[in-house]
């Protein structure tokens, strides 16, 4: 905590029978002083302030130069104790009824003793300084989490790889332990990083059309049998038309879900209840969701740590705090939405979180064609990352969706590499050295041929619509945000290569 203390100007106050003459003389010798303080046995009595007291020396000088400086002072100024947060002085200050040319403050002890005076201008200057570095500090941690993110991810397509060997019954212990571990903190850092995007007003939702049973699906194929092995019986239920969709977030309604059924699952055993309603209104679709429990945790302990998440996550607990993480962030998720969450106490055990809110309908492509891992067809991919780890999930990705690949460390590389032709796709990360992804991409768009017209995808933890513009300009065809969700990355493949193939077949 950074106290007013060291903002102050602790010279010798003046005596209250000092002359108006005086006084000004001490202005002019040192043009530094804002104000002076009157003070009489430690006490002190007012201020008086460089530019008022020179103003009427100017107007009526003759007549008061020998004026005691007490007759002219402010004899109320703000008084306030040195060891006073300053950035709480700051707030204060906001919102206090004083006129604002007060421009000095006399700061005191805490037995109410004269200790110096303060001035405004350096008070809000230096609540400025520390404003801007808490916001490089904050940008600096949330670079540092995307990339423990990124590299969590990496040790989760390895252990992908491995659990696919034959290995001994402690081996693939071992390495279901490392994989589970390594999803709980990845999972932890997005909504760390969420939350935090979130607080600053930068939190991204992309709407596209979702159909809601497929919501719901994916809603039981995560959580059902985590909850059968935490000792619980999970039930989802889907109510409305099958193939009803909407323009929504997918992806961030999910992410509620699997926050909500945490919280369930961490408050002990019983039966869960997920469940989606989907209804006409008009020329919109009402859309409600709801997890309920009857587990015999404290009912009124969770509601509120429902209402307040982080004034009430124990510090001394990693699970708690990272619990607390994701409720907040579902709170903030919802309410961006226009759907804030509801919480109720059960008649007989348990609470029931839910929301409510109303989207457009959507026209749906018949559910073969949206199978997640479903590409339009397989593919070779260039992965250009200067990070070994980032290039090693993407890989495991492209296998995933039974592409092939090849790996460039930089622009420089993937340019040469491109200049080939044979490549289908491009997954090309934006920060390299020697030369980045906007530059490779625009070498690439210069080159003649089939090699020039290669679809190129940002990777990038930088995903803001402005910095979007700047990918599109420079000639991406879309962005995958890191680190790489395998159902974002799997929609733009199928979207890209199904284009390529129609490019193709034109130009033929």
């Amino acid at each position: 905590m950074e106290t007013l203390s060291r903002l102050l100007d602790t010279r010798a106050p003046i005596a209250p029978g000092a002359s108006c003459a005086e006084v000004a003389a001490m202005f002019d010798a040192d043009p530094t002083v804002a104000a002076l303080a009157v003070v009489e046995h430690d006490r002190p009595l007012g201020l008086v302030y460089r530019d008022v007291l020179q103003g009427m020396m100017r107007v009526a000088g003759e007549p008061l130069a020998n004026t005691p400086i007490s007759e002219v002072m402010d004899a109320t100024p703000r008084i306030v104790t040195a060891e006073t947060d300053s950035s709480a002085f700051v707030n204060l200050l906001a919102d206090s009824p004083v006129p604002v040319f007060r421009t000095a403050y006399v700061a005191v002890d805490a037995a109410g003793r004269y200790v110096g005076v303060g001035g405004l201008a350096s008070l809000l200057n230096s609540h400025r300084r520390r404003q801007h570095e808490a916001r490089d500090a904050r940008a600096l941690v949330e670079r540092m989490a995307v990339d423990i993110g990124a590299h969590l991810n990496g040790v989760l397509a390895i252990t992908e790889r491995l659990e696919q060997q034959r290995l001994t019954p402690d081996a693939a212990a071992f390495v279901r332990a490392i994989g589970d571990t390594s999803r709980d903190m990845s999972e932890t850092v997005g909504r760390a990083i969420d939350l935090h995007r979130s607080a600053q007003g930068q939190l991204v939702f992309k709407p596209v059309p979702t159909r809601l049973r497929d919501l719901a699906d994916a809603v039981e194929a995560r959580w059902a049998a985590r909850a059968q092995e935490g000792g619980s019986t999970l039930l989802v239920s889907y109510d409305g038309s099958p193939e009803c969709g909407v323009e929504v977030d997918g992806e961030r309604l999910l992410q509620v879900f699997d926050i909500l059924i945490e919280n369930a699952l961490a408050a002990g055993r019983g039966m869960i209840e997920a469940r989606l309603t989907a209804r006409a209104e008009g020329d919109l679709v009402r859309l409600e969701g709801q997890v309920r429990d009857n587990t015999a945790g404290h009912a009124q302990e969770r509601l509120t740590r429902l209402s307040s998440p982080l004034g009430s996550a124990s510090q001394q607990d990693s699970s708690e705090m990272a619990l607390s993480v994701g409720l907040a962030l579902a709170r903030r998720v919802m309410r961006a939405m226009g759907a804030p969450l509801v919480a109720e106490a059960n008649r007989g055990a348990g609470v029931t979180i839910g929301f409510s809110l109303t989207a457009a309908p959507a026209v749906m492509v018949t559910r073969q064609e949206s199978e997640l891992g479903l590409v339009a067809r397989p593919a070779h991919i260039l992965i250009v990352d200067d990070n070994a780890t980032n290039r090693m999930v993407a890989e495991a990705l492209c296998d995933m969706f039974e592409c092939t690949s090849e790996q460039a460390v930089d622009g420089v590389e993937a340019v040469e590499m491109a200049r080939t032709g044979r490549f289908d796709l491009i997954l090309m990360d934006i920060k390299m050295p020697r030369m980045d992804g906007i530059a490779a991409t625009r070498a690439i768009r210069e080159m003649a041929g089939r090699a020039g017209r290669i679809p190129v995808v940002a990777l990038t933890a930088n995903a803001d619509p402005v910095d979007v513009q700047t990918y599109v300009a420079a000639g991406m065809q879309d962005v995958v945000e890191k680190p790489i969700k395998p159902e974002r990355l799997a929609v733009v493949l199928s979207a890209l290569l199904s284009d390529d193939d129609e490019a193709e077949e034109a130009a033929a």
